[in-house]
């Protein structure tokens, strides 16, 4: 049977060890602060941000939503990111994505002061994380990079397969793996053979976005599996990239869905918004 890498224990420990950190920075007089904009009303945003904020209390962040209505214009929406770049009480700043349509994701990420995007989404922050210098690193691949450290698991010298290369998830993935030593490939839709290369994984990644994706046939014996996609399967069931059912019982170590990297991802917004507070805030 697999070792169940458990998410949710992980990042509980993990906030634990942040509100210790923030009670020492409070003795200081400086108290993290997190401002999350929502633009209009899509029902899973609004979930993505009650749970940031539950997160910020439990942690002892200030913790600030700004609602705007979907009818809000690019001007207005990077008048608020003006604002609150500016105010000393708020070390970090997220604009919870997608935005309606009409308004460009690009422009508003570009207008948040670096030192204040804890999303690591900003292209100064991707370069930082390139050359492996970086303050900030985007939440759900440190996610992952702390779910493997905490459970155990080597990346030094391991064939680290991800799949899937997008800008959030799968090329810093990829970035951060290779940063400890990992031997990493990058998958995506035009990949020739990519079961064969899956099946060489040591690691395996999979951040694809298509329910029960990675099949037993894809994996090899006792790898490492991380499961990043958050689906619904043909019961409306929530799942992830991978066929956990069907792979679990080959491989070494498996993530669940739910339960897995998702509660890492807001835990890691939360030691990014630390470490804004702590070499920014002083």
């Amino acid at each position: 049977m697999a070792q169940l890498i458990n998410g949710k224990e992980i990042a509980a420990r993990l906030r634990g060890e942040i509100a210790a950190e923030t009670a020492v920075l409070k003795e200081k007089g400086i108290t993290p602060g997190l401002a999350v904009i929502l633009v209009g009303d899509d029902p899973a945003s609004q979930t993505y941000v009650r749970n940031k904020q539950k997160a910020c209390q439990e942690v002892g962040f200030y913790s600030e939503q700004i609602n705007l209505p979907a009818t809000t214009t690019q001007e207005e929406l990077l008048a608020v990111v003006k604002e609150l770049n500016e105010r000393k009480d708020i070390h970090g700043i997220l604009c919870q994505l997608p935005l309606p349509k009409g308004l460009d994701d690009g422009a508003v990420i570009a207008a948040i002061d670096p030192k204040k995007d804890v999303d690591a989404f900003h292209a100064e922050n991707v370069g930082h994380i390139m050359i492996g210098d970086q303050h900030f690193l985007p939440c759900t691949p440190a996610g992952v990079m702390e779910l493997i450290h905490r459970s155990g698991i080597t990346v030094e010298g391991r064939h680290c397969v991800v799949i899937g290369r997008s800008n959030i998830v799968g090329k810093p993935m990829a970035m951060l793996l290779l940063q400890k030593n990992g031997t990493v490939t990058i998958c995506h839709s035009r990949t020739k053979d990519l079961a064969a290369i899956c099946r060489q994984a040591d690691i395996l990644v999979a951040a694809v976005g298509r329910a029960k994706f990675v099949t037993a046939d894809m994996v090899k014996e006792g790898a490492t599996v991380i499961d990043v996609g958050i689906n619904r399967d043909e019961n409306g069931k929530l799942c992830g990239d991978v066929d956990f059912a069907a792979v679990e019982p080959i491989v070494g170590a498996i993530t669940p869905v739910p339960g897995g990297v998702g509660p890492m991802t807001i835990a890691m917004l939360m030691k990014n918004t630390l470490t804004a507070a702590k070499t920014y805030g002083c």
